[in-house]
């Protein structure tokens, strides 16, 4: 500190041996001026080197860090977000498949379904056909025999009346059969 002293006093003293100014000397600052100047840079220099660097470099990698970690939290993040995307992608694929397999059976059920009603149905129109036919031939035989036993009837007493009573009722009863024998092969 007393050599700083001493050299700006002698600095000093020198500027005071020039006391007027002129030239470049206008434009440069007096010696001791210079020299404040310096002492000045250079503990700023010293002390922004020394203290405020290291600190300014601390935040700054603090800084860097941080900006780092939140970049792999970011790419992390998208990374998960990605894969959820393809997950749900897949989910809603194999959603789609099952319905569409959902769907599928139940059109085949459906056409299965159909065709045993329609099959059910058939069956039982024959039947129903069938049992109508039959009823109709049985009422078509029952009818046959009624006419049949009306005629029979019929002709009995008209031949009583004929004959009156000088054939047998046997006798009568066999050309009565005979008679609608007869009448049966003429109709068919």
């Amino acid at each position: 500190m007393l050599q700083l002293t001493a050299a700006m006093r002698f600095f000093g003293e020198v500027a005071e041996e020039h006391d007027e100014p002129s030239g470049i000397d206008l434009l440069l600052p007096a010696s001791s001026e210079l020299i404040a100047g310096l002492i000045a840079f250079g503990i700023i220099f010293v002390f922004v080197w020394k203290w405020v660097l290291p600190m300014v470099d601390k935040r700054l990698e603090a800084r860097q860090a941080a900006i780092i970690g939140q970049l792999t939290a970011a790419e992390n993040t998208k990374h998960e977000a990605e894969s959820l995307l393809a997950d749900y992608k897949q989910q809603l694929a194999m959603a789609r498949d099952e319905a569409n397999k959902i769907v599928e059976e139940a059109r085949k059920s459906a056409d299965a379904l159909r065709t045993d009603m329609v099959g059910k149905a058939e069956t039982e129109a024959q039947l129903i056909v069938r049992k109508a036919r039959e009823s109709a031939a049985s009422e078509r035989e029952r009818a046959a025999a009624s006419i049949r036993d009306e005629v029979a009837s019929l002709s009995l007493d008209l031949a009583r009346r004929v004959v009156s009573d000088s054939v047998d009722a046997s006798v009568q009863k066999k050309l009565v059969d005979r008679y609608i024998a007869e009448l049966e092969e003429l109709k068919a």
